[in-house]
């Protein structure tokens, strides 16, 4: 794995799942997915945007978590196109239909990379990081991702 994702990993103090753990990372590893996998994003959004880890990227003004979020779409998609990425779907979600009631998600996203290797590298990419990174941490109040192999 490389050192600038793992510090980030290592480092990071949790308040929901905003970042992957060592173990989630070596299991994604040990799956040995062959050819392209697609990321299943949840999102739940703080009601204001907390930019306290990166004070550097706040906007003037407060802003919502959705807008945060937005920003780091916009920051992102250069970054994700490099890579050999793209996104294929982003909607907004709700209550589920079937699955917990008080459980709720803001916004759903499908990414899809060619491979879990351009994945890591994009992930692990040092100005995606500073550039882009910040602003879904400030956005997000929780958050899950799945990645998904074509049967």
């Amino acid at each position: 794995m490389p050192p600038l994702l793992l510090n980030r990993i290592l480092d990071l103090n949790m308040t929901g799942y905003l970042e992957p753990t060592q173990q989630s990372a070596m299991a994604l590893f040990g799956r040995k997915i062959a050819g392209s996998v697609v990321m299943l994003n949840l999102l739940r959004f703080r009601e204001i945007a907390d930019y306290s880890c990166n004070p550097e990227l706040a906007p003037a003004e407060a802003i919502g978590g959705a807008q945060a979020f937005d920003l780091y779409v916009e920051e992102t998609m250069p970054h994700l196109l490099k890579s050999g990425g793209e996104l294929l779907f982003m909607g907004a979600g709700g209550a589920f239909f079937i699955g917990p009631e008080e459980e709720r998600w803001d916004r759903v996203m499908l990414v899809r990379q060619t491979s879990v290797e351009a994945f890591i590298a994009f992930a692990s990419n040092e100005a995606y990081l500073t550039s882009a990174i910040g602003h879904r941490t400030a956005a997000l109040e929780d958050s899950r991702l799945l990645p998904l192999t074509q049967l």
